[in-house]
């Protein structure tokens, strides 16, 4: 069994609602152990036999078959969480948000590397992550803010709070 987890994308901060419960018998039906989920944004830690490439397509059936939304779900290695925490480059302050922006494609990695170099925001790559400090208040209105908000970037990224990450860990 590998520890694993799990950030859906889009749940609980639109029309998508979830409860915490039901996510977690919903990963539980699909065979994984040990569940726990993480505040009301879809973080979700548990166990599986699976690799993460054979349990991405159940998951994102199940949970779309049984929700009716369309699910995406990045998944990592648990252990590689303390990893990335440990490595956000900014240094943190009480204007700033500390973002860590999961993608689990390179080409969009680098696509939106790329498009955070050119707006002149604070963003640097990481493994599979983006960093990216933002002042409160522009999370969403940012320029960067924009680009990651398109549709074609959301099968494939998803946005964590620093501060949220730490609390998982």
């Amino acid at each position: 069994m590998t520890k694993q987890i799990a950030f859906l994308r889009g749940i609980n901060v639109g029309t998508i609602r979830i409860n915490m419960p039901e996510l977690k018998t919903a990963f539980e039906q699909v065979g994984c152990q040990e569940v726990k989920t993480y505040l009301q944004t879809g973080n979700v830690v548990f166990e599986s036999d699976k690799t993460i490439e054979q349990i991405k397509l159940t998951l994102e059936t199940h949970l779309s078959q049984t929700f009716g939304y369309e699910a995406f779900v990045l998944l990592y290695d648990f252990k590689l969480l303390a990893d990335i925490i440990a490595n956000y480059p900014f240094e943190r302050d009480d204007s700033h948000h500390a973002y860590v922006v999961f993608v689990d494609n390179m080409a969009i990695l680098e696509e939106l590397e790329s498009i955070a170099h050119n707006v002149n925001e604070s963003a640097k790559t990481g493994d599979g992550v983006i960093y990216w400090k933002v002042a409160c208040g522009q999370s969403t209105e940012s320029p960067f803010a924009k680009a990651i908000a398109k549709t074609k970037y959301k099968a494939h990224t998803t946005v964590r709070n620093l501060n949220t990450l730490e609390k998982i860990k």
